[in-house]
C-alpha cells in the first residue's frame, strides 16, 4: 500500500496527514496534547482534507479538551515517590522539608526539592514550574545561536510558556518564538526539533510540501523527534 504524508494547519490546528490507498476518511485525536491524524484516500488533495477537518472542527476541540481534563485530573500532588521527567529521563521525586531558600537538585536517580515544612502543594508546584524554566533557559540560548548560524535568520525574542496543545508557535511578523514549558520533561532532540520547527516558519507560514522540503534539508530526522516527542509522557507517574 503506497502512502504519503502531509502536515497541514487548519484553523490553527495542526494536522498529520497521511495519503493511503483506502475508501474512506478517517480522522482521529491522539493524546498527550490532542494532535489530529487524518488518513485520506489518494484521490483526495489537501483542500478536500481541510474542509473535512473543518466540518469535525467541534469534535476535534471536545476530543482535545477531554484530553487536557485527563491531564489536569493527574496534576502532580508533589510527594516523595512520584517521578517527573527531566530532559527526558524519569526521576524519582524526593521532598526535605527544611529551612532555608526552597530549591531542586539533581541527585542520582532523584530529583530532590527542598522547601521549608508546611509548604503547600501550590507553591511546590511553583517551585518545580520555575525549575523546569531555568532548565530551558540554560540550554535554549546556545541552540537558537546555532541555528541562527545554520539558517542564517536571528531570532530577536524568545519566550517560554505553558501551552495546552502545542509544544512551540511563532510570529512571523515579529519573529518572536514562544516554546512549551513541558519540553523541559522530553530529550534535548525533542526541544532542538520545536526550535528548528518554530525558525523554519520564518520562511514558509504553512506546513505544505515547501515547510517539509526545508525540514528534510536543515534536521533530516526530524519526523522520528516528532515522533518521540509525541509518544512520550506528558506528565510523571506515581511510582
Amino acid at each position: 500500500m503506497s502512502t504519503a504524508n502531509v502536515y497541514l494547519t487548519v484553523r490553527g490546528i495542526e494536522v498529520d496527514v497521511v495519503y493511503k490507498d483506502i475508501k474512506n476518511l478517517h480522522i482521529t485525536v491522539h493524546p498527550p496534547v490532542g494532535r489530529v491524524r487524518v488518513a485520506a484516500p489518494e484521490r483526495f488533495d489537501d483542500d478536500q482534507v481541510r474542509l473535512a477537518v473543518v466540518g469535525r472542527l467541534a469534535w476535534i476541540k471536545r476530543q482535545q479538551a477531554e484530553l487536557q481534563a485527563v491531564e489536569r485530573q493527574s496534576e502532580r500532588e508533589m510527594v516523595t515517590g512520584e517521578s517527573h521527567y527531566v530532559w527526558g529521563i524519569r526521576r524519582r521525586l524526593k521532598v526535605v522539608e527544611r529551612p532555608g531558600r526552597p530549591h531542586l537538585e539533581l541527585g542520582g536517580d532523584r530529583l530532590v526539592l527542598y522547601v521549608p515544612a508546611g509548604t503547600s502543594q501550590e507553591k511546590r508546584r511553583d517551585y518545580l514550574d520555575n525549575w523546569y524554566r531555568q532548565q530551558l533557559r540554560e540550554v535554549i540560548p546556545g541552540l537558537i545561536t546555532k541555528w541562527e548560524q545554520e539558517l542564517g535568520v536571528t531570532v530577536p525574542k524568545w519566550t517560554i510558556r505553558r501551552m495546552k496543545t502545542k509544544w512551540g508557535s511563532c510570529n512571523r511578523e515579529t519573529r518572536h518564538i514562544w516554546l512549551n514549558v513541558e519540553l523541559a520533561k522530553k530529550h534535548p532532540d525533542c526541544l532542538e526539533y520545536i526550535v528548528v520547527h518554530e525558525m523554519t516558519h520564518y520562511f514558509e507560514r504553512n506546513h505544505g510540501e515547501r515547510f517539509t522540503a526545508l525540514m528534510d534539508k536543515e534536521l533530516p530526522d526530524w519526523r522520528s523527534r516528532r515522533e518521540a516527542l509525541n509518544n512520550a509522557p506528558l506528565t510523571g507517574e506515581v511510582w
